[in-house]
């Protein structure tokens, strides 16, 4: 018979199989062992709920409360008396006749309950049964007639001694109905039932049990702060506050865990951060602005100063208070691990990314409590283990991984529980939790049905590992969901009261002494390879994953141009971490909007600085001035950057040399470049930033506008026509000297000589002057062909036009640049 894993002889082929029947019994606990006809009942029963009963078990009876003698619930002794409360209800359609409530004592054949596996046997059963042993005469408790839908409570006061109880153990606590629908007998109408622990005289040594106390929360600060000298912190949402005051979650787990003895803290130092945060003044997002700098008008004041001073204080009251508790310092902001390993491991830079969050997170809860914090502890989402996993915990810095025990579940053989550390390979031990303890305290147990059903079981279990070998105490864990409720976290409370002390099957102790104990030899080293399916859906994928490690290279960029990078370093590095919290898991959605206004926000960010787009700009001339204009909306000044205008015609147009941009916060500028322009048209023009240094990158989008060129015509074509007219005309004269010279009867003996200086002087040849004047001619001609575009400088002015005013040049170009020339 397997206690570990409560599987019995006839189960051992179906490994797995206690999984799978803690699931049903605890449902069927926590439902207070309502009964009937569960195949007709529409719906199964969460817990705390009643169950629609049909058939011949029509109601549904629940147990709140078991008291022990009149003090705190506790494992009863020989003269104790046990007080039972609860509640009957007629889930059925036919009124119950005089029905009353009873008690049963266990069946004499085998009264105890003394495996684990007699435990979770008894916690399948659903109906009445002959196994549940008879019912006592006294305490019995008349209710009345129950028509459809009525309810009665009860409470029956039953001696220990009347239950048959014995030895040391625990047996069945059955309460049942009886009752008729009609005229016929009496008989059960529904029944109920819990585990009543019982200390005889054999004693065992108690187990060194540790609890792992989680104060986690999803990620509230965000990367923008206030534009003020102080960074004002912002927050997503103003939440926080109910959970920090009087019976809110968080407030309610620091007072109850101030009174544990031996606890491990699992501290989220993000949530440090943020209290610390709100002890000062702070703001809060509007609805809908998470991706916008803050400011005064999307911002409204945070209310929570004196909720976070108060509850900070009482943490550190509450963590120094228990000399043998510790405190484990998760990761900062508490990555997914598991998504990690599985979407994200090959990224660059996250083996460091999930380092520094390790050394950021332990820096920053000893900064904050009065304590010394360990964080080589690795605590994957909900325990859940594979090999991946397990690398990048290790990767990490997790020295101590906390592992569910469903992920490493024991071999059939093994027929106790062993010890919950044993050594996993690559340096790591892993701290196995009891599944069975484990999951008793994962869901909410908000009513004190709940609260009972998981306290009974708790102490059930305990002292059933207690007595399998009651000479060597076991190590065993304790672990909870990460979002421990209010509920849940009194039952565990209450739970390990109620082992502890008076020869209870509990010695509370930190993680490490557990981690400490000697490792079974027997117990299950093997990690899996495969990670459970129905954890996958919740999991970031790697395109969320990916995203959130590149936001490093935007933030990187940043930070060359900023000259106050701090402001932005810090803020923007949590809140890629925040990104990948454990946390987003249970609420994806929120996860999602956190990552896209962390994305939007550094988008805004490196946009505050850029070259503002333009559509055409006309260029008067052939020599001229374009100015480009670029801005900085940010709140402090940038350097490292250099524009730079190119054109994609160089031939056509040419651009000056790059300039080197430096702004003071909030400011513009523009920025002259000489063009040459060689023939009119438009030409396509590039206008970017690049930062500078060794390893220059383009800053943010290239610009790109059209430049019309309109006037080259005046100053180049008609040089041009010029030119040519002056060849046509020597060509003229060239000819009509050798004509005249033949005339003559000249002999031309070189006709490739240079003209001669001969010549008429009546101007029939062309020449207006001496011999020489017809170069001046031409010369002469193409200055005045160059000024008879009308116009009377080489700056390709209009004549009569004034020097172009600021407004002027403004008011000629697309866009809010200006071009001059």
């Amino acid at each position: 018979m397997n206690e570990r894993t409560g599987r019995g002889a006839a189960g051992a082929g179906h490994r797995g199989r206690w999984t799978g029947l803690l699931a049903r019994s605890t449902a069927a606990l926590l439902a207070g062992g309502l009964v009937g006809a569960f195949a007709a009942a529409p719906a199964a029963a969460g817990p705390g709920t009643l169950v629609t009963a049909a058939g011949e078990y029509p109601a549904a009876v629940q147990i709140d409360t078991v008291q022990v003698g009149t003090g705190a619930p506790r494992i009863a002794h020989e003269n104790d008396t046990v007080t039972i409360t609860g509640k009957v209800t007629n889930s059925g359609s036919e009124k119950l006749k005089s029905p009353k409530v009873m008690v049963r004592v266990p069946s004499a054949g085998k009264p105890i309950l003394a495996t684990r596996s007699d435990i979770d046997l008894m916690g399948s059963w659903n109906t009445p049964s002959t196994k549940d042993g008879t019912a006592l005469e006294s305490p019995t408790q008349e209710v009345g007639d129950l028509d459809p839908g009525q309810s009665k409570d009860f409470t029956l006061p039953v001696p220990v001694s009347a239950l048959g109880a014995k030895e040391t153990g625990s047996y069945e606590l059955a309460v049942d109905l009886w009752g008729s629908t009609s005229n016929e007998a009496a008989h059960p109408l529904g029944i109920a039932r819990t585990y009543l622990p019982f200390q005889g005289r054999t004693n065992a040594q108690p187990s060194k049990v540790s609890v792992v106390w989680p104060l986690t929360h999803a990620p509230v600060l965000v990367a923008q702060t206030m534009p003020d000298q102080d960074q004002t912190p912002v927050l997503r949402d103003d939440s926080l506050v109910g959970e920090l005051t009087g019976d809110g979650r968080l407030n309610k787990l620091v007072e109850l865990g101030a009174t544990m003895p031996g606890l491990t803290w699992a501290i989220d130092p993000d949530l440090l951060d943020t209290v610390l945060a709100m002890t000062k003044p702070y703001r809060v997002q509007k609805p809908g602005t998470s991706g916008e700098s803050a400011r005064e008008d999307n911002t409204v004041p945070g209310t929570g100063r004196d909720a976070a001073t108060a509850w900070l204080t009482n943490l550190r009251k509450a963590v120094a208070a228990q000399p043998d508790s510790e405190v484990v310092s998760l990761p900062y902001a508490d990555p997914d691990l598991a998504s990690i390993a599985h979407n994200g491991a090959h990224l660059n830079g996250m083996d460091a990314a999930l380092r520094k969050a390790m050394t950021a997170g332990q820096v920053t809860t000893e900064a904050r409590l009065p304590v010394d914090a360990r964080s080589d502890v690795a605590w994957p989402y909900r325990g859940l283990l594979d090999q991946r996993t397990a690398s990048v915990a290790g990767a990490a810095g997790g020295r101590l991984v906390l592992v569910n025990g469903t992920s490493m579940p024991e071999s059939d053989k093994l027929t106790y529980t062993p010890n919950a550390a044993r050594p996993i390979g690559n340096g790591q031990t892993a701290v196995v939790s009891d599944a069975v303890l484990a999951s008793l305290f994962q869901g909410d147990l908000s009513s004190p049905h709940d609260r009972t059903m998981a306290q009974q079981r708790f102490l059930a279990e305990t002292l059933a590992i207690a007595h399998q070998e009651p000479e060597h105490p076991r190590g065993v864990l304790v672990l909870p969901s990460r979002s421990l409720t209010v509920g849940t976290a009194q039952a565990l409370h209450d739970s390990m009261q109620a082992a502890t002390g008076n020869g209870g099957p509990v010695a509370p102790v930190s993680l490490q002494k557990v981690a400490d104990l000697p490792a079974d030899p027997n117990a299950n080293t093997n990690v899996p390879n495969d990670y459970p399916g129905d954890a996958t859906g919740a999991e970031l994928s790697a395109a969320e994953i990916s995203a959130t490690m590149g936001l490093q290279d935007g933030v990187d960029q940043l930070m060359i141009i900023l000259t106050q990078p701090e402001r932005v370093r810090g803020p923007f590095s949590a809140a890629m971490v925040r990104s990948m919290s454990t946390s987003w898991r249970d609420q994806q959605k929120a996860g999602v909007a956190y990552r896209a206004g962390v994305q939007h926000y550094l988008d805004n960010l490196k946009s505050a600085v850029r070259v503002p787009k333009k559509s055409t700009v006309t260029l008067p001339g052939d020599n001229a001035t374009l100015l480009i204009s670029v801005k900085n909306d940010l709140t402090q000044a940038v350097g490292n950057l250099e524009l730079r205008v190119t054109s994609i015609q160089p031939n056509r147009l040419n651009v000056g040399e790059n300039q080197p941009v430096v702004l003071d916060a909030t400011t513009a500028r523009t920025f002259r470049f000489p063009a040459e322009a060689q023939v009119n048209g438009q030409v396509q023009v590039t206008a970017e930033l690049w930062t500078t240094g060794p390893n220059p990158q383009r800053y943010g989008e290239p610009v790109e506008f059209t430049v019309d060129v309109t006037s080259v015509a005046s100053g180049v074509t008609y040089v041009i026509a010029g030119g040519t007219a002056l060849m046509i005309l020597a060509g003229i004269r060239f000819y009509l000297q050798r004509k005249k010279r033949r005339a003559a009867g000249e002999i031309d003996e070189d006709p490739d000589r240079p003209l001669s200086d001969g010549g008429g002087t009546d101007g029939s040849d062309g020449s207006d002057g001496p011999d020489g004047d017809d170069r001046n001619d031409g010369k002469d001609g193409g200055k005045d062909d160059g000024k008879d575009d009308g116009k009377d400088g080489d700056d390709g002015k209009p004549a009569d036009a004034d020097p172009p005013s600021d407004r002027d040049v403004s008011d000629r170009v697309a866009g809010d640049e200006k071009v001059d020339h």
